[in-house]
């Protein structure tokens, strides 16, 4: 199930009809108030939220869906009018997994949710990493150094995952960019950085593993 979250009409029921017509499930919502009384029904698998909305906007219910430990995982694209440089930053570091501006071909469309759901997929569930005492699951999502569990947001673990199954290796921030979040964002490498910042905190100790190459990227020691 893919939820819609547009107040235009139109548009809204034309997505839906498209994510129908290409074999997903859809279902329209017009608000933010609608999505957390639907969220309470059933969990879906992606959702699309709009940034202008009536009362809260997306910004605010991004920040909300993240910060809950049930809606934490679920991917967001952020599907909006907006084209300023900035808000595509700001939607990308609030967690958002990909910013879709309006007016797009549906084509594409489909094809950005399809890799976003798939970046988000479920693969390789006994499949784990290790570097010193820092242990990653891929399949339970799961963070631990020691015996102390980390959490991480989404995009934090994908990052670690990337630079874990790179060890020894230097990672330019493009990559990073194009592996994570799944598409070169016009050389856009500073939501990286910010990522990066904040997964050395949250790994404490095991922070200093992230080891930064001046001019170049990050790697895993």
């Amino acid at each position: 199930m893919i939820y819609c979250v547009e107040d235009e009409r139109n548009i809204r029921e034309l997505l839906v009809y498209t994510l129908e017509t290409t074999g997903f499930s859809a279902k329209g919502l017009s608000d933010g108030q609608e999505l957390m009384a639907a969220l309470k029904e059933e969990r879906p698998e992606l959702i699309l939220l709009d940034i202008m909305l009536p009362g809260e906007d997306g910004y605010s219910i991004l920040e909300k869906l993240k910060a809950a430990s049930s809606t934490r995982s679920i991917p967001v694209i952020m599907v909006t009018a907006k084209e300023a440089e900035f808000e595509k930053v700001r939607a990308l570091e609030g967690g958002a997994d990909d910013y879709v501006t309006k007016p797009f071909g549906m084509m594409e469309f489909v094809a950005r949710v399809k890799a976003v759901l798939r970046r988000c997929g479920h693969t390789g569930e006994e499949k784990e990493m290790t570097c010193g005492e820092l242990c990653i699951s891929v399949g339970r999502r799961e963070v631990r150094y020691g015996d102390t569990k980390i959490d991480l947001t989404r995009k934090e673990f994908e990052l670690l995952q990337y630079l874990m199954e790179n060890k020894g290796l230097v990672m330019t921030r493009d990559q990073i960019l194009c592996h994570v979040w799944g598409y070169d964002f016009d050389g856009e490498t500073r939501t990286v950085d910010v990522h990066v910042r904040t997964l050395r905190q949250k790994l404490g100790e095991a922070g200093n593993l992230v080891e930064t190459v001046r001019g170049v990227g990050y790697r895993i020691a």
